[in-house]
């Protein structure tokens, strides 16, 4: 990992429906994946995790609209960053799995039923490299297969011939199809078992260090990000509320809701962790708290969080963090992020 940005997020904001009635599924997103790094992003369901990933890569679905900030993608060989949310559709049709690439969630619906795995592999070889020719193209795949751990015999099975781990694991080889520089993978293991998550993730760390690819890893499951994440970044209620190195998180978390995702698991090394879990549901995005959206959960909720929003900022003495919480901020810097 290095210190130079490979994709910054600026500002963003997405809304699912206009006018009065919109949504806010994403407020004032602020981050950066540098060259190299596995960037963790952690929550609850609907907190905004996938609308991200989504936006980012320009995939989002109506009513989904994006009203506002920027992503920037960082080439090493152009010192111009590509705005990637102003690209046209040719170009964003030819950046999408050469420059960055998505792994979705349940393979099983993203993979096409009635083609062969080689059929599917091959096509965006075809797609993005027109001018390979077939024995090329079958030749790649195999070698596609080999980098996660599939034997080529199975080159002419159909999805459903394949086990859950496999198929996401096509689903892998797809992505890295191109080497792309980026890959964001949208929780790509949580229909599997612990034993499956394990092995796809130590394949992932594998393949990562032999291609060196940056990675946005996307999960509810804070335990996996803490053992293959350099950096995770915590959301809740559509914004982001902590981002930390993940040993920073592990040790202390500072928000109260990345305390309290941390004690909804058990402690597989060291000490025995009590586990307590987190009071009450996600708000509705479609009608939010005012102030901090986690106050009506948190039990160390005092006077401003019900009425003012915390920005996401670094604690005072500590500059390797960012916390959006009135227990680690001054109230000279804690000027209302927005409603």
């Amino acid at each position: 990992m290095t210190s130079e940005p490979i994709l910054s997020i600026r500002g963003l904001n997405v809304d699912y429906g206009t006018g009065q009635d919109a949504v806010h599924a994403l407020r004032d997103i602020d981050l950066t994946l540098h060259r190299g790094e596995v960037l963790g992003l952690a929550g609850e369901s609907g907190s905004g995790k996938s609308t991200l990933a989504y936006a980012v890569t320009r995939l989002l679905s109506p009513p989904g609209v994006i009203t506002g900030g920027e992503v920037r993608y960082h080439r090493v060989t152009d010192p111009d960053p590509v705005d990637i949310l102003a690209l046209s559709a040719r170009e964003l049709r030819a950046f999408r799995w050469q420059e960055l690439s998505i792994v979705f969630q349940g393979a099983m619906n993203s993979l096409n039923p009635v083609h062969t795995v080689h059929s599917q592999l091959t096509d965006v070889l075809k797609a993005h490299r027109p001018e390979t020719k077939r024995a090329e193209r079958t030749a790649r795949a195999t070698e596609l297969l080999a980098l996660v751990g599939i034997s080529a015999d199975r080159l002419g099975a159909y999805p459903h011939q394949l086990s859950g781990g496999m198929r996401q694991r096509v689903m892998i080889a797809m992505a890295l199809a191109l080497d792309p520089e980026i890959v964001i993978m949208d929780e790509p293991t949580t229909a599997l078992d612990v034993v499956m998550q394990r092995q796809i993730l130590r394949q992932l760390v594998k393949l990562k260090a032999e291609l060196s690819f940056s990675v946005i890893f996307i999960t509810h499951d804070i335990s996996l990000l803490i053992e293959f994440s350099d950096r995770i970044a915590i959301m809740y209620g559509g914004r982001i509320v902590e981002e930390a190195a993940s040993a920073e998180i592990y040790r202390d978390a500072h928000h109260p809701y990345s305390d309290g995702l941390l004690h909804s698991f058990p402690a597989l090394h060291g000490p025995r962790r009590e586990l307590s879990g987190i009071p009450g549901s996600p708000p509705h995005l479609a009608a939010m708290p005012a102030g901090c959206a986690f106050h009506p959960r948190c039990g160390k909720a005092f006077e401003p969080c019900g009425t003012q929003v915390p920005v996401l900022a670094a604690p005072p003495g500590d500059g390797s963090r960012t916390v959006a919480c009135w227990l680690h901020q001054d109230a000279a810097v804690g000027a209302a992020a927005g409603p």
